[in-house]
């Protein structure tokens, strides 16, 4: 039975969350049978993880438990996408933009009890180049050495300046790690974070507890279980019961509105990061012509998609890049109007008749529900598409993102910042374009001005060549007990920031 709210909260624990965050919901708080505040959280997800070690494993669902929660880097982003100290507390920047120093929060400890200093952050940023093959490794090239210069001071060198390194500290690729804490990452996560894992049981449920050695604030939420789920039916039937408190990201839509009007209930309505994306494998006799990939994107009516897999919520996009991106180019979404008749040209000019193709999704609700309206509408101008679930995230992680093995895909793209990862020629995508690189390269190194417009310049180029069809932009609309405070509205990283979460 659901727990009865009461006005009161802990005074010193409100007053850092109120100066911190804007709190979200009414000021209550709920106390379980014993008259003691509840510290327990039940949280309902989709993507599960295969494992816990995001090092190798790609995907969203080891980061959005364990990133910021279990373990943590130099720096995070905040709700609103800021770059903010973490393990850092403070840095400065040599004039030439190559030299930054780190000042270390003192006596900080893995939750294995050994300690955090620069030999740390040494150890962890080496480790990257060569020990990770998941989550973005090539985002730390611009590294050209870690020193530690005092237990507390960390200096990193950069080989040229750039505009990206930093932010991408703030992802997986930027988590310290303790040299007594890797032997088996994908069983046992060690980190600094203010939660440890108690227990994982792949597909069903992850549980995290309090680290009752955090150096930093302790978390209001003492213990918190992510439960994974199938069906978004049963995800909501679920908080409907009382059996969960939270649903991070509703990915069916049409399920929303019947808490909109549900006083026992918040519906939050944020911005993401996560770029619904049609795959067209750059490398596979079906696409490696520019025309084929361009009729594909005049065949499709992405508001069709997005009507059908999201009930009309979203936005249009057209390129790999979300509205927080000061690249951004609205203009985009209208670059591939749906017109099946100049699909048919295309098709005609390129010499393509009767194109058969396989089309690989992940048995997620808004993939399937999108790929038969991806489907049907290519059947329009002669393209079958021949669809097959695969289970998300083992299989297709191994057949589609792994081994190139498909022609056509469709998954959201949740990492912030990432269309830099997706034109490389060796991912998954097969794109591959030495001046869009180029582009990029230059980007990164030049002054912020001339930052944001190469950046455009290469995404732009990217969009006019159907690397993919980028179908629309994910809204994050999270769904929880009317009491919960704190509640992320936002999801600018991978990560499911728990630490702000309170009753």
């Amino acid at each position: 039975m659901r727990a009865r709210t009461r006005r009161r909260m802990i005074a010193s624990f409100a007053t850092v969350m109120v100066a911190s965050m804007a709190l979200v919901g009414c000021s209550t708080g709920s106390t379980n049978v014993e008259g003691e505040p509840d510290t327990s959280l039940t949280v309902g997800l989709l993507a599960t993880p295969g494992n816990l070690d995001y090092t190798t494993t790609a995907g969203a669902a080891i980061p959005q438990a364990l990133l910021y929660n279990v373990y943590e880097g130099l720096v995070k982003l905040d709700n609103d996408g800021t770059v903010i100290p973490l393990l850092a507390k403070s840095w400065t920047v040599s004039d030439d933009g190559l030299v930054y120093d780190f000042q270390l929060n003192a006596g900080v400890t893995f939750s294995d009890g050994s300690p955090f200093t620069a030999d740390s952050v040494k150890f962890s940023l080496e480790r990257v180049k060569d020990n990770w093959t998941a989550n973005g490794p090539a985002y730390l090239d611009p590294i050209a050495a870690i020193e530690a210069v005092s237990d507390t001071e960390a200096r990193i060198t950069l080989s040229k300046p750039s505009n990206s390194w930093l932010f991408n500290m703030s992802g997986p690729v930027g988590t310290m790690f303790t040299e007594s804490g890797i032997a088996d990452l994908a069983t046992a996560a060690v980190g600094t974070g203010p939660y440890t894992v108690s227990s994982f049981k792949t597909g069903e449920s992850l549980v995290l507890s309090a680290n009752a050695d955090y150096w930093g604030e302790a978390p209001y939420m003492t213990d918190v279980t992510l439960r994974y789920f199938t069906d978004a039916t049963a995800q909501t039937n679920a908080l409907l019961s009382g059996d969960i408190n939270l649903i991070s990201g509703i990915s069916q839509f049409q399920l929303v509105d019947q808490f909109k009007s549900n006083a026992d209930f918040q519906v939050l309505e944020g911005a993401s990061t996560g770029e619904v994306t049609l795959s067209m494998n750059n490398a596979s006799d079906a696409f490696s012509d520019v025309r084929v990939r361009q009729a594909v994107m005049y065949a499709i009516d992405r508001q069709a998609v997005m009507d059908t897999a999201n009930s009309g919520y979203g936005l249009l996009i057209g390129s790999m890049v979300a509205p927080t991106d000061p690249w951004y180019d609205a203009s985009l979404a209208d670059l591939y109007p749906h017109d099946p008749d100049k699909a048919t040209e295309l098709l005609d000019a390129a010499g393509v008749s009767d194109l058969t193709v396989s089309f690989k999704i992940p048995n997620l609700p808004y993939a399937v529900a999108g790929a038969q309206v991806v489907k049907d509408q290519l059947s329009k101008v002669g393209i079958t598409a021949n669809v097959t679930a695969l289970e998300f995230p083992a299989v297709w992680l191994d057949e589609v993102f792994s081994n190139h093995d498909y022609d056509m895909s469709l998954i959201m793209h949740s990492e912030p910042r990432d269309v830099t990862a997706f034109a490389a020629p060796t991912y998954y995508a097969g794109y591959d374009s030495p001046e869009v690189m180029a582009t990029f390269a230059e980007a990164d190194a030049a002054d912020p001005t001339a930052y944001i417009e190469l950046m455009k310049e290469a995404t732009t180029t990217m969009a006019d060549e159907a690397a993919a069809d980028w179908l629309y932009l994910q809204p994050a609309i999270s769904l929880a007990d009317a009491d919960l405070l704190g509640v992320p509205k936002n999801t600018p990283s991978l990560a499911l920031d728990l630490s702000t979460i309170a009753r």
